[in-house]
């Protein structure tokens, strides 16, 4: 409840068009189909804390928004600056001329992984905004993360995209772009 509006007055508060910033919106879940959605953030952190809600993915893929910093955003009042990690893929806004998602990743894997090293390659500030969030319902599975999990040949291609874009960073950015490659392989 009332995140555009949120958004809105922060992208004109952090001067978002002058700036190059991503301003993240911190993800959280439920397993529950049916969910009173929480009308503000006392009430998602009272969900939160009952159980009833989650950080998101926590339980299979916690390094995708760890760098979110959740403990911080429980009781940030201004916005805060965090740094980029490996597999961190958090949900952001941006300006329309930010660069955009790379067309090899479509289905699963990688499309939000790869933006936002993109945007951490072009210094992008990436900034938690806090009193925003959104909540992810369950799902059945998609085909592609099926399609991911039980095709060798689809991690297969998808390892060879990741190092395709690897190089083009290392081409674009030069020296900056290893950081991307040496947190690849330390994983």
């Amino acid at each position: 409840y009332g995140l555009y509006d949120y958004l809105r007055t922060s992208i004109q508060q952090l001067e978002l068009p002058q700036r190059k910033a991503a301003l993240i919106v911190p993800a959280f879940e439920t397993l529950h189909y049916r969910l009173t959605f929480p009308k503000s953030k006392a009430e998602l952190l009272s969900m939160l804390d009952m159980g009833s809600l989650y950080t998101f993915r926590y339980h299979v893929w916690p390094k995708g928004h760890a760098p979110t910093d959740y403990a911080k955003w429980r009781t940030a009042t201004v916005p805060y600056r965090v740094a980029w990690q490996p597999d961190f893929e958090p949900y952001v806004v941006v300006r329309r001329d930010c660069p955009r998602y790379d067309q090899r990743f479509v289905g699963f894997g990688w499309n939000k992984v790869s933006h936002i090293m993109e945007l951490d390659a072009q210094e992008y500030e990436l900034l938690v905004l806090p009193n925003a969030f959104m909540i992810h319902m369950p799902h059945a599975p998609s085909f592609d993360i099926s399609k991911f999990r039980l095709s060798a040949g689809y991690r297969g291609c998808l390892q060879t995209l990741r190092e395709e874009f690897h190089q083009d960073l290392s081409r674009r950015y030069g020296a900056a772009a290893l950081k991307y490659l040496t947190a690849e392989r330390s994983l």
